[in-house]
């Protein structure tokens, strides 16, 4: 690839990704502080009409009033916005950022013989790999332990990202072992919202179309995914950014910090 052309995306995709992802991160952090500032409402008929609280900001020069509902109201409200886009932007831009600087140079980013003798395919794949499978782990002991106890998967979660941290470590260059983690919880965010938030809200919408009372269910399961995306979100940043100091990437026992 021409290294003109390179920069330019990388200054591109780079930008999209940072703005993106703070507009993700920003309406996920908002929405959490939401819900922990809920009270419940002061008038009987909001209560009566299925209100389970409310909040009052101040921002932007002006008074704002949230209502979250048990469920949902009994009429569809038009229009109705969803928070989405920020996710799939953020994971795009960022998978795509990846693959510019981490794969298409992979001899010089991604690979390193002095850690593990790849070729540049293996890594890749490896990679490429280690991110499907981060995805489907969590979704599995998502289903299964953490359907028994939130605190236990927490605990298993945390120690297999260890694991991960430590065999990306055994495989890639180190700036890029941060990364590598980085993106597979990147991508367990992403797809959290792709696969399990966004669906759980359309069945919703569809009950009330039809005049069903909604699955709860599905709407308990994506408000602990949404609850996890919270907290992944500062390991994160924090394998993003590692990547610019060389105190981290470079540590004796890098995987641990």
């Amino acid at each position: 690839m021409d290294p003109y052309l390179k920069d330019v995306l990388d200054v591109l995709l780079r930008m999209l990704h940072v703005i993106a992802g703070i507009a993700w991160i920003g309406a996920s952090f908002y929405f959490v502080r939401l819900d922990l500032s809920l009270r419940a409402p002061k008038r009987h008929e909001d209560a009566d009409a299925g209100v389970a609280g409310e909040f009052w900001g101040v921002h932007g020069g002006g008074l704002y009033h949230s209502q979250k509902y048990r469920l949902a109201p009994a009429e569809m409200p038009e229009p109705l916005h969803w928070f989405k886009w920020e996710a799939y932007t953020t994971w795009l831009s960022g998978f795509a950022l990846f693959v510019l600087l981490y794969y298409v140079d992979a001899d010089l980013r991604l690979v390193d013989p002095t850690v593990a003798d790849l070729e540049q395919w293996q890594a890749i794949a490896l990679s490429v790999v280690g991110v499907a499978l981060g995805w489907i782990v969590y979704d599995v002991l998502c289903r299964t332990v953490g359907q028994r106890s939130q605190k236990a998967l927490t605990f298993v979660g945390t120690g297999l990202v260890a694991v991960a941290a430590w065999g990306a470590g055994q495989l890639f260059a180190p700036r890029a072992a941060y990364l590598q983690v980085g993106v597979m919880l990147g991508t367990v965010m992403a797809a959290n919202v792709l696969l399990v938030i966004i669906p759980a809200h359309r069945k919703l919408v569809a009950a009330m179309e039809e005049g069903r009372e909604p699955d709860a269910g599905p709407l308990l399961e994506a408000k602990n995914r949404s609850v996890h995306n919270n907290y992944l979100t500062l390991p994160v940043l924090f394998t993003m950014l590692a990547g610019h100091f060389a105190f981290v990437f470079g540590a004796d026992h890098a995987w641990a910090v």
